[in-house]
């Protein structure tokens, strides 16, 4: 893991700041919502706490790929080291799988920045609220624009993010922009912060279609040193996030752990588990994965996942395929074009496109331009995206969801 992400960096004054505001990252905070009623985080970190990677041999990988249902204890031996020298018949299996329940199409999507203002303080991201970097907010006419300008690719899916503040982006604004974007997409996903039950209820019923949340790392000691200000230091309120939303009336929730910030294998295995309990609990759900590793920010190019490598990236891809074939898994702009280009089909069943994690780029106006929230590794339009996919004799899909 990289040794700039801790509290080294930060100077005497914020550290002193934050150690006497810092609140129990386990303990709720009055306006959160608990699922008393719950129990899939007590059994993903029980799990968790038991899993010794080290220990699967060979054996235990071929056992693994030649059971037609893939197991939790199968799932545990393809993400182990033993299984890095089985990547061509994972490769096979995984293909298999993702054809069988995807066909050959490929979805493709783009991200919004509607907002980047934070109040949370996590020192790997570039948001981060003691970041310095240029703020700013879409507002309706801002978010309008957007949204056209990103339509006029053929685009009809479409991710909204903005940083965690519920000051700067309150429920209602996060429904409004749901409301605009129902004007020109056919489906809708959302990543903002976590909420209750109400509130996600309410931005279903303004148009939102699935929730993402990145628990960022699942081990709880790590997560408590990188998250040292804000709600999001509320491990247990974030990791509920996809069950409130699906409870809520939320067709779907998207996993992921951020690559690079902890021991990748555990935290790899946690995400599979609470999209695997979870799952089993709403089989209604759709369940989809997102693979991030981390990347380098504003203020700080340093930052970079030294353990995981494309080639600890695609088995992690793959081992989700083989264990949840009927999930979703998204390749994002974070990895480079020609990585990207491999696993769709193999394991990866969306992409996206035409990507700008900064604040109104899209449009290419000049008004309410914020910083990146990270750098990106692939540029490419969604037609130049479609064109590879079509060069994989793939094809391309906007949108399979039709509103009655």
């Amino acid at each position: 893991m990289p040794k700039e992400i801790n509290e080294s960096i930060l100077n005497d004054d914020i550290r002193n700041e934050l150690q006497k505001k810092r609140s129990d990252f386990m303990e709720y905070l009055p306006d959160m919502e608990v699922l008393k009623d719950s129990d899939i985080m007590e059994k993903t970190l029980n799990a968790v706490k038991k899993y010794d990677y080290n220990k699967y041999t060979s054996a235990d990988v071929e056992a693994a790929l030649n059971n037609e249902n893939c197991t939790p204890e199968d799932f545990a031996a393809l993400l182990s080291p033993a299984a890095e020298n089985f990547l061509e018949e994972i490769a096979r299996k995984s293909t298999l799988e993702t054809r069988k329940h995807f066909g050959n199409s490929v979805y493709l999507f783009t991200p919004l920045y509607v907002s980047n203002y934070c109040e949370n303080f996590c020192i790997y991201c570039g948001f981060n609220c003691h970041n310095k970097i240029s703020r700013a907010k879409l507002d309706n006419d801002g978010i309008e624009r957007e949204m056209k300008a990103i339509a006029q690719n053929g685009l009809e899916e479409i991710l909204i993010l903005t940083g965690e503040s519920r000051k700067m982006s309150d429920v209602k604004y996060i429904g409004e922009t749901c409301k605009t974007a129902r004007k020109y997409f056919k489906t809708i996903g959302i990543e903002v912060y976590p909420m209750n039950i109400d509130e996600y209820k309410y931005l279903h019923e303004c148009g939102a279609d699935y929730v993402t949340v990145f628990q960022e790392t699942y081990n709880p000691k790590k997560y408590e040193t990188l998250h040292l200000a804000g709600h999001k230091r509320i491990y247990p309120y974030r990791f509920d996030s996809q069950e409130r939303a699906i409870r809520a009336g939320m067709r779907g929730v998207a996993f992921a752990a951020l690559l690079g910030l902890d021991d990748f294998r555990k935290d790899a295995f946690a995400t599979g588990l609470h999209a695997y309990f979870l799952q089993k609990k709403y089989p209604h759900a759709e369940i989809s994965f997102s693979c991030p590793r981390l990347r380098p920010i504003i203020n700080n190019d340093k930052i970079n996942p030294m353990d995981v490598h494309e080639r600890q990236l695609l088995q992690v891809m793959m081992a989700y395929r083989i264990f949840m074939p009927y999930a979703g898994i998204t390749i994002s702009t974070r990895e480079r074009e020609g990585f990207r280009d491999n696993v769709i089909g193999l394991a990866a069943t969306k992409i996206s496109a035409s990507v700008n994690t900064g604040i109104g780029n899209h449009s290419q106006s000049d008004d309410n331009k914020g910083d990146n929230q990270f750098e990106i590794a692939d540029r490419r339009t969604a037609e130049q995206v479609a064109a590879a996919i079509k060069a994989r004799n793939l094809q391309p899909v906007m949108n399979d969801y039709l509103y009655v």
